[in-house]
């Protein structure tokens, strides 16, 4: 294996913790992609081919109504993947995916993720693991869109995103907030406004700053830090694991 292929499963969490044997197959077959900034991944309904693994990108899952609205439901960043559900049977994309925070990214055919899958038992406990992982953030921002304010909401959203662009200033307008938020303009727009007088975030020219990193999680709502510390958890199997698989999984 190339130096290229081991840097392209150690540039996302979920890829670098395979077992050698299985990382190599993948690698093998990993090929770059580069998608603008609200880039349609796959939409809903759409037949998946690829799953894609984010190494700086972020990718939104959308969930889309029939009068053509949708809200975020969940997002992935370089801990994860988009498509390993459909890799291990449907193939179809329940969500609209797309991109939230351009970046590095690679993908891989579904078939291979799938030869893995019924090959190794490591690769289905990863696997599993991780999709029970993101089906706990998809159910988080369920309850929190529909029992926290729209502040509270945007707090979370923004530590987020502040975890996966690594410190640099966030590309967003209100528009786009509010499409993300299940939120309308005025309620995101006095939203980001309170936050800004309150010394958290800076905000100009469709770019947020986030200035109190430790003020901004006491302003988010409980959501943030429940899902957070699932997704760093969610390689270290629980000691209720099926099979008494309760060996953390290591990074290659």
């Amino acid at each position: 294996m190339s130096e290229g292929q081991r840097q392209d499963i150690r540039g996302n969490q979920l890829l670098g913790a395979l077992e050698p044997d299985a990382g190599k197959r993948i690698a093998a077959h990993l090929e770059p992609v580069k998608l603008k900034l609200g880039a349609i991944v796959c939409d809903a309904g759409g037949l998946l081919k690829h799953a894609y693994f984010p190494q700086g990108a972020v990718l939104s899952l959308l969930t889309v109504l029939e009068d053509g609205s949708a809200i975020e439901t969940a997002n992935i960043g370089r801990e994860g993947a988009f498509g390993l559900f459909a890799a291990m049977y449907s193939r179809v994309s329940f969500n609209r995916c797309l991109v939230q925070l351009e970046g590095n990214m690679v993908r891989c055919p579904i078939e291979y993720l799938h030869a893995e899958f019924n090959r190794s038992e490591h690769v289905r406990d990863l696997f599993v693991s991780y999709s029970e992982t993101l089906l706990s953030q998809i159910q988080q921002t369920v309850a929190c869109n529909a029992m926290h304010t729209t502040e509270e909401r945007m707090c979370r959203w923004l530590l987020m995103m502040h975890d996966r662009a690594e410190g640099e200033a966030l590309p967003y307008t209100h528009e786009f907030l509010s499409h993300m938020l299940g939120a309308n303009r005025k309620s995101v727009t006095l939203a980001a406004q309170s936050l800004q007088t309150a010394g958290l975030i800076s905000y100009h020219r469709g770019k947020i700053r986030v200035l109190d990193r430790s003020g901004l999680e006491k302003a988010s709502c409980e959501c943030y830090a429940i899902v957070r510390e699932r997704f760093d958890a969610f390689l270290t199997p629980p000691s209720t694991a099926v099979q008494g698989n309760t060996k953390r999984r290591g990074k290659n």
